[in-house]
């Protein structure tokens, strides 16, 4: 079995996109890697809410994204993401909006 990818296999996989930006602007320099990820993953989730009608009445895209699902997909502790999230919000990279005790805070993802 060849160890190497084929032009025909490129399209097989699925990337999770991380602005270029977050890396090369001095405004995100204090943001961690870890949380540059979770906001990549926040971005590809945007897709899916537009598509599920999860829009405001300003025109803005939501979505929802527990501290169990950053959990699950980057592998890290409760407090881990807790951090995660907030150093995104301090950065100016996300808002969040919450609904009460047990609901999932509403998340709007915010331009880079």
């Amino acid at each position: 079995m060849n160890k190497y990818f084929k032009k025909n296999e490129a399209e097989k996989y699925v990337f999770y996109k991380i602005p270029k930006a977050l890396f090369t602007d001095n405004k995100y320099k204090s943001v961690s890697t870890d949380a540059k990820m979770l906001y990549g993953l926040l971005l590809d989730r945007m897709y899916l809410s537009a598509k599920n009608g999860w829009i405001d009445k300003h025109g803005r895209v939501y979505q929802f994204f527990t501290i169990k699902q950053g959990q699950e997909l980057l592998h890290f502790g409760h407090d881990k993401v807790i951090k995660l999230f907030a150093e995104l919000e301090v950065a100016g990279l996300i808002e969040r909006k919450r609904q009460g005790q047990g609901k999932a805070n509403i998340i709007y993802l915010k331009k880079f």
